[in-house]
């Protein structure tokens, strides 16, 4: 499984804005980010031009790589399923990419991170309607129940991000129930529910060239 192995933060140093990569660190003192708010690199501090046109796509385009945790390939195929649909194609994406199985375990609160989402995945500590499920690419459908295996249950990293989560401020497409320690998929998401800063539009535009 091909994946992003180098420093989170530069990836939000890269962008010029907190991307909120590695969960509750990203709100403390040590977010390197606060430290180092420019590019990385020996020309980090120089005075760049704001990107237009072209750059102003790719830039978005990447933005949306990072948060999701997703490479070039697998955007790619994304975007194409999301063209094929008789819906807007930029909504259709944003709502693939928050269906991602990764992406629901932490905004359910089972994990503090996407990347740390992405690693209980593979370990296989989920379920999915009864079925272990260990891709964190997995693609959510309505209806689906997403729950921790037995085992996995005192896991102290799930227990601790549970902790911090309040069912009544997750998105209305979503639900949890903290007493069976299970999630829902209640319906599909609608584009004034995905709260990621996105310009999607940008996105279409780049790849519709």
């Amino acid at each position: 499984m091909a994946r992003y192995s180098s420093a989170r933060c530069k990836l939000c140093r890269r962008e010029g804005e907190k991307l909120f990569l590695k969960g509750e660190k990203c709100f403390g003192s040590k977010c390197a980010f606060e430290k180092r708010a420019y590019p990385p690199g020996m020309h980090g501090k120089t005075k760049r031009r704001r990107p237009q046109g072209f750059g102003l796509q790719l830039r978005e385009k990447q933005k949306a790589k990072a948060v999701y945790g997703v490479l070039e390939r697998q955007f790619r195929r994304f975007f194409r399923t999301a063209s094929k649909k008789k819906e807007a194609t930029g909504e259709v994406l944003m709502s693939l990419l928050e269906r991602r199985l990764d992406n629901v375990v932490q905004k359910l609160g089972f994990a503090p991170s996407r990347a740390s989402a992405r690693e209980l995945i593979s370990h296989g500590h989920f379920l999915v309607n009864g079925r272990k499920v260990d891709i964190p690419s997995y693609l959510l459908k309505p209806q689906d129940v997403i729950m921790l295996r037995e085992r996995s249950k005192g896991i102290s990293l799930i227990k601790a991000s549970l902790d911090r989560t309040d069912p009544k401020v997750l998105p209305a497409w979503i639900s949890l129930d903290k007493d069976t320690l299970q999630g829902t998929v209640e319906r599909l998401p609608t584009r004034e529910e995905i709260t990621t800063p996105i310009q999607e539009r940008l996105i279409v535009e780049l790849y519709s060239k």
